[in-house]
């Protein structure tokens, strides 16, 4: 679902967190969007244990159960969260957020595979790493 605008981008974000988005919509990009959204307007939500319960009641709403091998991924989630938070840092201040949405779309970012530049396939998708924070073994993440 391309966003073209910022409304497309807060109605995914207000959807998601009321439990009433289709998974269908719920994508590589749906996740940045959401991030993006929450980052700006709501940063309270996005603090570790707050996006784990945000996304761990969407994912029990949408029929996604929180297992060992599926559902809500802590690394992935906070990695995904760094990612995003430095790419609305790098716009100006009030810059629209689909614009920031498809810049990072564009980037390396935007292929669903990104974050096997720092982790090994193993790490990344160990129980481990699902439950709680594993550092990157490859090589260290570009942002905070």
């Amino acid at each position: 679902m391309p966003f073209t605008d910022d409304n497309s981008i807060e109605h995914l974000a207000h959807r998601m967190i009321d439990r009433t988005l289709p998974k269908s919509e719920w994508t590589h990009e749906g996740h940045f969007a959401a991030a993006l959204w929450l980052l700006r307007y709501r940063p309270e939500l996005t603090a570790p244990d707050e996006i784990r319960a945000l996304i761990m009641q969407y994912n029990e709403a949408t029929n996604t159960p929180n297992t060992d091998t599926g559902g809500y991924h802590h690394t992935i989630t906070l990695a995904s969260m760094r990612a995003a938070a430095t790419c609305l840092i790098g716009s100006e201040d009030d810059a629209s957020l689909h614009r920031v949405l498809a810049n990072l779309m564009t980037s390396r970012l935007g292929r669903s595979d990104w974050l096997l530049d720092y982790w090994e396939r193993e790490t990344l998708f160990s129980v481990a790493a699902r439950k709680a924070w594993v550092e990157p073994d490859r090589a260290p993440l570009p942002f905070g």
